[in-house]
C-alpha cells in the first residue's frame, strides 16, 4: 500500500487534476494498492477564511465570494464528469454549497465566527476536491469512493490546530480499510472530536493526514506530490544552479525545512518517520522525475553538504547584563515567557560567559517579544542587573546542512571565508 497526497496547487485547475487522474490511472492499472489524500483546490481555504471574515465584518461580498466559489466546483465536475455522475456529483456540491451558505449566513447575522465555526467553514475546501476527483477518478474507470477523514481521523477539541488522538484513528484506519477494496479518496487537514464536532490539524494537516494513515497501515511508503522536482539545494530564485537532492535522511528534511525550505513540513510527517515509513517528494508536472527521497539511511555517495536553506528575515533580540552570570533559571523564565505569548524562537545562542543570550524571532514579533521580556524582567532592569533588550532588524538565517559534515573538518571555515569574500558580516 502506498500514501499519495496532492496538494492545492496540483489540483488547482480542471486541467491540473485531470493530469493527476492519468497517474493515478497508472498505478491503478499496474495493480498497485494505494490511498490518495488531497487538500483544497488551490486557494480555496484562503478564499473559505476570507468569506468567513466578510460576514463577520457585516460585509455582504461572501455572498458574491460563494456565488464564484460554487461555480469553480461545479465547473470543475462538468469538466471532469459526465452523465449520471455527472449529475449526482452536481447535486452533493450544490449540497455542500448551501450548508455552507446557511454557515455564512449565521456568521453574518451574529457577526461572530469562532475558531470552531471556521474549522467547519475550512473543512468545505477539502470535502469538494475530494468528492470531485474521487467521481472524476471512477469516471476514468478507477474503483475510487470518497472518504470524509472525519469518520476516521479522532482529535480533541482544539479547535484550528486539533490534536490527533493516535490509538483511536489507527483502530478506525485499519477497521474501515478491512471494509472496503476500493482506492481511498480522502480529505486531507480535516479530523473530528468525540462529539463529532469537525476539527482542522493545522499547518501541513494533509501531509500530517497522509502520514497517520501511513503509519496505521504499514504503508510502502508516502509520496507527496507538488510542484517542483523535490527538495532543492537552495532556494532556485536565489541560486539559479540549484538541483534536486537525491536523498534525504529525516534529520537533514528536518532542518532544511526549518531554515526555509517549503516543500515539506517534517512534524505533520512524524508518524511516518516513526514508523520509518520513506518519503518521496515528487512533480505532479513532471511525474517521471524520481523526485527526492527521505529515508532513514544516509546517502553514502553523497557529499557532506546536502543543502544550503535560509530564512529570508528574522529579528534578532539580545538580553544581557552582569546579573544573568550564574543565576539559574534565567533561561527557563526567558523562554517559558515567550511561550505563553506564543511567540516562535527560531534560532538561540548564549555566550560561554553567561553573560547574555540571543534569540530570532520573526519581526513582527519582535517588539512583543521585547515588552513581555521586559516585564518578566522588570526588577533586574530596575536594579540593573540586565540592559534593555536590544533588538536588530533587516537580518537572515542561512544554514547549510548535511549529516555527514560532523565527519568533514573545515566546513564552516569555508563558509565563513565564502560569506567574507563576499562582504557579508555575521552577526
Amino acid at each position: 500500500m502506498k500514501i499519495l497526497k496532492f496538494g492545492g496547487s496540483s489540483v488547482a485547475h480542471p486541467d491540473r487534476i485531470a493530469r493527476i487522474i492519468e497517474i493515478l490511472s497508472g498505478y491503478y492499472t499496474r495493480g498497485e494498492k494505494f490511498c490518495v489524500v488531497f487538500s483544497a483546490f488551490g486557494g480555496v481555504t484562503d478564499e473559505l477564511l476570507k468569506m468567513a471574515e466578510n460576514a463577520e465584518t457585516g460585509d455582504e461580498q461572501w455572498r458574491t465570494q460563494l456565488t464564484a466559489l460554487e461555480k469553480r466546483h461545479t465547473d470543475s465536475v462538468k469538466e471532469l464528469t459526465t452523465g449520471k455522475r455527472r449529475e449526482q456529483l452536481l447535486s452533493d456540491v450544490r449540497a455542500n454549497h448551501e450548508a455552507l451558505a446557511n454557515i455564512l449566513q449565521g456568521i453574518w447575522l451574529v457577526r461572530e465566527a469562532s475558531q470552531r465555526t471556521l474549522d467547519y467553514v475550512q473543512s468545505f475546501g477539502e470535502r469538494n476536491s475530494c468528492l470531485i476527483i474521487a467521481g472524476a477518478l471512477q469516471e476514468a474507470g478507477v474503483n475510487a469512493t470518497y472518504l470524509d477523514a472525519r469518520q476516521i481521523v479522532l482529535t480533541d477539541r482544539v479547535f484550528g490546530s486539533a490534536n490527533v488522538l493516535h490509538a483511536e484513528t489507527h483502530d478506525n484506519i485499519v477497521q474501515h480499510f478491512r471494509s472496503s477494496s476500493a482506492v481511498q479518496v480522502v480529505t486531507g487537514f480535516i479530523g473530528a472530536c468525540a462529539s463529532g464536532l469537525t476539527t482542522t490539524l493545522g499547518r501541513g494537516g494533509s501531509d500530517y493526514t497522509a502520514s497517520i494513515l501511513a503509519a496505521a497501515l504499514s504503508a510502502e511508503c508516502v509520496e507527496i506530490w507538488t510542484d517542483v522536482d523535490g527538495v532543492l539545494t537552495a532556494d532556485p530564485r536565489a541560486v539559479s544552479q540549484a538541483f534536486t537532492i537525491p536523498r534525504l535522511t529525516y534529520n537533514e528534511a528536518m532542518e532544511m525545512s526549518h531554515f526555509g525550505a517549503k516543500v515539506i513540513y517534517p512534524p505533520t510527517l512524524q508518524p511516518a518517520m516513526n514508523a520509518g515509513i520513506p518519503l518521496y517528494i515528487r512533480n505532479t508536472f513532471n511525474p517521471e522525475f524520481p523526485g527526492t527521497l527521505v529515508s532513514r539511511d544516509a546517502d553514502p555517495q553523497s557529499g557532506a553538504i546536502k543543502g544550503i536553506s535560509s530564512i529570508g528575515s528574522v529579528a534578532l533580540l539580545t538580553l544581557e547584563g552582569s546579573g544573568l552570570f550564574g543565576v539559574v533559571g534565567t533561561s527557563g523564565r526567558l523562554f517559558e515567557t515567550l511561550a505563553q505569548a506564543e511567540i516562535n524562537v527560531i534560532l538561540i545562542t548564549q555566550g560561554s560567559s553567561e553573560h547574555n543570550i540571543t534569540f530570532a524571532v520573526a519581526p513582527s514579533r519582535a517588539e512583543e517579544a521585547k515588552h513581555r521580556i521586559e516585564q518578566a524582567f522588570a526588577y533586574e532592569l530596575a536594579n540593573g542587573q540586565i540592559q534593555p533588550l536590544k533588538i536588530e532588524t533587516q537580518l537572515s538565517v542561512v544554514a547549510i546542512i548535511g549529516q555527514q559534515m560532523r565527519y568533514r573538518p573545515g566546513i564552516a571555515g569555508q563558509m565563513f571565508q565564502a560569506l567574507g569574500r563576499n562582504h557579508i558580516n555575521c552577526v
